[in-house]
């Protein structure tokens, strides 16, 4: 197994984490009177991601692209340095981060940790990771099919965000915390 299949293998373990993570948050917002809003983009942003995966493990291989230590080496950074603004997200939102738009009604939004910079700091983190993760083994087309693909469902996703936090913009206030 290459260091990059293992790299790969670490990412789709730490997306399982993400949705254990998102499991028990679902339930807490849920016992709150939680509200899923645009469930209909869900299954195809499921299965994007899992073709973002399964592309960096089959174009190098079948492929047969070399590791190019100039576009690899940044690109893991890159890739790490998502991972980390994406637990940044989700420690910063605790049990308000859902892989689903699941809004709790009546809380103010969280302006705290990354989300004071940004208004969708786990969307960077997203679009960085797909550009990047292919990148470290040169899968240009994974990167390139899946950055396309994922602008378009970002349109969705980000609109039907942005509506479903309307209410909760109105109760904001600098510094509110999950």
């Amino acid at each position: 197994m290459t260091p990059y299949a293992v790299l790969v293998l670490l990412v789709i373990a730490e997306r399982f984490a993400e949705l254990a993570v998102a499991r028990r948050n679902d339930a807490w917002s849920r016992a709150r009177g939680g509200l899923e809003h645009g469930g209909g983009h869900y299954p195809t942003m499921v299965a994007l991601h899992a073709a973002l995966l399964l592309g960096c493990l089959v174009e190098p291989w079948a492929a047969d692209r070399p590791f190019l230590p100039l576009l690899g080496w940044p690109a893991l950074v890159l890739t790490l340095a998502a991972q980390g603004l994406r637990w940044w997200c989700i420690s910063t939102l605790g049990p308000r981060w859902h892989t689903r738009v699941l809004i709790v009604p009546g809380l103010p939004l969280v302006t705290s940790g990354p989300y004071r910079y940004l208004r969708h700091p786990n969307y960077v983190a997203v679009v960085v990771e797909g550009l990047a993760l292919p990148l470290v083994h040169t899968a240009w087309v994974t990167a390139l099919g899946f950055s396309l693909l994922n602008a378009a469902l970002l349109t969705v996703r980000i609109r039907c965000e942005n509506d479903a936090l309307a209410p909760a913009r109105s109760l904001s206030s600098p510094g509110a915390a999950p």
